[in-house]
């Protein structure tokens, strides 16, 4: 084997070896059960399950769906008003925007947006 090959199947053991000897050191020694379970729907999983689930927390995560998917289909609006008719896009954003502005008018006056209970 000439010296390359050689040095290269070195600098491959020594990874190796170098990276088994970091998982080794980088391992939890203690493993505590509340680090370990999940954090789900903003209650304690480890308390009583039936307790009731706070529709304050269900209601801001919709909020937030629905934001999210605005913005989705609002910026491809904007990058096809160049290539799009001016007349058919006016009407199209205009509409659009119009039921962004109702739907936030009627979750406010519902209360929805209201951050503490």
């Amino acid at each position: 084997m000439n010296l390359l090959m050689k040095s290269f199947l070195t600098v491959i053991t020594l990874m190796i070896v170098l990276l088994m000897v970091m998982f080794m050191l980088s391992k939890k020694s203690i493993i505590d059960s509340q680090k370990s379970s999940p954090f789900e729907c903003g209650f304690n999983p480890m308390s009583y399950s039936r307790i009731p689930f706070s529709i304050h927390f269900f209601l801001i995560a919709v909020i937030f769906l629905i934001f999210d998917i605005e913005i989705i289909l609002i910026l491809p609006m904007i990058l096809t008003m160049k290539s799009s008719m001016a007349k058919m896009w006016m009407i199209t954003s205009w509409t659009f925007t119009t039921i962004l502005i109702v739907g936030l008018y009627h979750e406010w006056n519902s209360g929805m947006m209201k951050w503490t209970s």
